[in-house]
């Protein structure tokens, strides 16, 4: 078959799956919209499709907060980083450790009741691959299913009720560097997830499995040709110039089959906008980190991707960070509300990158509707076009082989990486933790080998300010105005919960878990945990009275120092010498905490 029919051939299954979107699908959505919207629980990881990770409950209030106490704890019997957050459904806690992946139930009618526990095999594989710690970033549930991913790449469907395996699908290969560390997000009849190794030359992808069975229905990747990207190169959108992306978008911006050997890993956050059926993600990295060895923009790595969740097909791509020469990656989560720009209102994503600039985009079509730097220390690009979001490099900051780039802001893990900010609806304002922090990159060569480390660059990070490297702050992302910030001695890896009871939730590296008044960052309450702390607060209601819970446990990118027991400065992609002192105020453990009035 010629490659001229054979496109042809490739555009009439595309359209012709595109009108399935009209076809009776189970709607598993619908049951977590209804139950996303009973305060009491908390069925989705971010508490509801558009991850504003924001609860209606105020019994817990800036009057009362200072009373709060622990109800409850729990071990989660293992040590490394804990980035994930439990479920709330009905009278049923669920949550998932790091690895290996236990996964609990516990009856909330009946505390320090397991009611049952889930161990994945293990794989010694995975963990040598797992660039950033052996973190999980939590479990799914829909209609009377656990949905969990664990580090090999395997995903299990388990019975609600009994933790009975109901089956499992694989995602990934620990031989070719690639694992998943991501929560699974359920809509309709698909759960769709992505994969990481990013580190590792793998190339990104994001896919959808069955609800009830398991069976891979389909794959959209990171980079490659159209038919691998599931695009259409005259109906998806370049977002960034508002016409169609054309024939082979991401190919054209590549050398040779570059590609193939890392674009784009797909490990954090995924929201979903159930009225246009579009679902929203991010991608990471391109491989290498020398940006030397890979000339061109390097679609569609580090940019944000609006897909029909229905058959994959993408409906815009917006690229943030081109020819990426820091590692800024783009996975950071995209939070859905409405947007007031210039009088006008409109259906609007959030989304505050690991470079250092907050992006509101149109959710219809990416189109940009705002774009301000979140931190003011930035200085890799010199501005953001308002209109194209492509950014103006400083050529002093540009990375390249063999020279050693000084003072680069943001450092690699950027103003803010996975951990999850909070959109409350009443002030119009995002709560966001953020890391505030600088590094020196020196890229060299590096030759790709499956499974082993495709990095190619040595850095050091260190703080922004004097003994500053983290900040909580509540920001306008249309104004760009910071409306107050609290500093912290270490990156703010935990994500923030906030609540109609006008208190915002958040835990810090060293292991303070704090309540604080929403309208000008007062502390209202603290108590030092066990572990530091880069787990996702959540809040629930039970019998009558309202409960906040967070994963404790330090650990990822932020202290892998302390969790994998390295020292030099440069190790853990140069974030050991950030944290050198961690260790003098916290100590591994993973504990479930749960705080009450």
């Amino acid at each position: 078959m010629n490659l001229k029919l054979k496109s042809i051939k490739w555009l009439v299954c595309l359209f012709a799956a595109a009108l399935l979107i009209a076809a009776p699908i189970t709607q598993a959505n619908q049951q977590l919209e209804k139950m996303s919207q009973d305060k009491s629980q908390w069925v989705m990881p971010g508490r509801d499709y558009s991850l504003t990770r924001h609860s209606e409950l105020d019994q817990i209030t800036t009057a009362n907060a200072k009373n709060l106490h622990v109800a409850w704890t729990m071990s989660t019997g293992t040590l490394r980083g804990h980035e994930g957050q439990p479920l709330v459904v009905g009278d049923m806690m669920y949550f998932e450790s790091a690895y290996p992946n236990y996964i609990y139930a516990v009856n909330l009618n009946d505390i320090g009741r397991i009611v049952w526990k889930f161990e994945p095999p293990k794989n010694p594989n995975a963990p040598s691959v797992a660039c950033c710690d052996v973190v999980n970033r939590g479990v799914s549930y829909a209609e009377g299913k656990i949905l969990a991913s664990v580090l090999d790449g395997h995903i299990y469907a388990l019975d609600a009720r009994s933790g009975k395996v109901l089956w499992t699908a694989v995602n990934a290969d620990p031989m070719k560097g690639q694992t998943v560390t991501a929560a699974p997000v359920v809509i309709k009849d698909k759960v769709i997830i992505g994969v990481s190794g990013g580190e590792y030359g793998v190339l990104g992808y994001l896919s959808a499995f069955d609800l009830n069975t398991g069976k891979l229905l389909w794959r959209a990747y990171s980079a490659g040709s159209d038919e691998g990207l599931l695009f259409d190169p005259q109906k998806t959108i370049d977002a960034n110039y508002q016409k169609p992306v054309g024939k082979n978008s991401s190919l054209t911006t590549w050398s040779g089959d570059q590609w193939k050997l890392g674009g784009g890993t797909t490990w954090g956050w995924y929201s979903y906008d159930p009225k246009l059926n579009l679902l929203y993600y991010g991608t990471g990295n391109p491989g290498t980190w020398n940006p030397s060895q890979r000339p061109g923009d390097n679609k569609w790595s580090m940019s944000i991707i609006a897909r029909n969740p229905d058959t994959g097909v993408a409906a815009w791509a917006f690229q943030m960070t081109p020819h990426d020469g820091w590692d800024y990656d783009g996975v950071n989560e995209n939070i859905l509300f409405e947007a007031t720009v210039h009088g006008q209102t409109r259906p609007a994503l959030a989304h505050f990158d690991r470079n250092g600039y907050a992006y509101v985009l149109d959710r219809r079509n990416g189109k940009l509707l705002a774009v301000h730097k979140y931190d003011p220390t930035v200085n890799w690009a010199t501005a953001i076009d308002p209109v194209t979001g492509k950014p103006t490099v400083d050529p002093a900051k540009m990375t390249k082989s063999d020279v050693n780039v000084k003072n680069i802001c943001p450092a690699a893990e950027g103003d803010k990486d996975e951990q999850p900010a909070s959109y409350d609806p009443v002030s119009r304002l995002f709560y966001i933790p953020t890391n505030h922090i600088c590094m020196d990159y020196q890229a060299f060569d590096v030759k790709y080998k499956a499974g082993f480390p495709f990095v190619g660059a040595i850095l050091n990070m260190y703080p922004a300010s004097p003994d500053v490297r983290g900040r909580l702050i509540a920001f306008d992302p249309i104004s760009g105005q910071t409306k107050w910030a609290i500093n912290d001695k270490f990156q703010d890896w935990s994500g923030v919960l906030t609540t109609a009871g006008g208190v915002a939730f958040y835990g810090t590296l060293d292991g303070w878990f704090r309540a604080v008044d929403m309208r000008n960052g007062k502390i209202l309450y603290q108590m030092h945990c066990p572990s530091g702390i880069i787990g996702n607060p959540i809040t629930f209601m039970h019998k009558h009275k309202q409960y906040v819970a967070v994963l404790t446990g330090v650990g990822g990118w932020a202290a892998i120092g302390l969790a994998a027991g390295l020292t030099k400065s440069s190790e853990g992609l140069g974030a050991v010498g950030l944290t050198a002192t961690l260790g003098d105020y916290t100590n591994l453990g993973g504990t479930l905490m749960v705080f009450s009035l």
